[in-house]
């Protein structure tokens, strides 16, 4: 049975009154439920029981759930490719580091690029994603732990771009070199150490 003009509208009318905010997910309800009763025609219910009864088979806590449910999977979906690219650049970057310190050592070629390969992606991406992964759960800390994050954080990033300064010859790696200790010996650690304590006596 095909629906009417009438009955479509009443649908799209139900659908909007749910609070979806997502007009491309309220399109698709309408379309969902337009089929249902299409396909449900030959039944003797009157079309506004077969349309509760489709909704409650589509959403039995309610179209609104719908929307919670899609944020939810689309968010899912966003961060397992944003932890796949975290670690996968964390273990490539850790592993052109690692040959890098074996070429050098060795005195082979290439050793100087490996290391700025591996150094950039662990300081550019994996660092990065690495904070962002962990920033819901640092803003829900205390101000020693968030600053305990941030000083790791800026102290790996200075020493990082040190090495690659160093490596490459570019002006300013001591400064840089300079700066990371500092902040590591006189920011991080004593936020470390405090914390280490607190949960010691606690």
């Amino acid at each position: 049975m095909k629906l009417t003009e009438q009955e479509i509208a009443h649908i799209r009318q139900v659908v909007d009154a749910s609070g979806i905010e997502r007009i491309s997910l309220r399109d698709d309800i309408v379309d969902h439920l337009c089929c249902v009763l299409e396909s449900r025609g030959h039944t003797r219910e009157s079309f506004g029981v077969k349309l509760k009864y489709a909704i409650l088979d589509l959403a039995p806590y309610g179209l609104k759930q719908l929307e919670h449910e899609t944020a939810r999977l689309l968010n899912y979906n966003r961060m397992k490719a944003m932890k796949m690219l975290m670690y996968t650049t964390g273990f490539l970057g850790a592993v052109a580091t690692t040959l890098g310190m074996m070429f050098k050592i060795l005195h082979w070629p290439g050793a100087d690029e490996l290391f700025v390969v591996g150094y950039i992606l662990l300081l550019l991406i994996f660092v990065p994603l690495s904070v962002i992964d962990r920033s819901k759960v640092i803003l829900t800390k205390a101000l020693p732990e968030k600053l305990r994050a941030f000083t790791g954080v800026v102290a790996a990033l200075a020493a990082g771009m040190a090495g690659i300064f160093k490596i490459m010859h570019f002006p300013g790696a001591d400064q840089l070199l300079i700066t990371g200790t500092l902040v590591f010996a006189f920011g991080f650690l004593p936020f470390l150490f405090f914390t280490l304590y607190k949960k010691s006596i606690a």
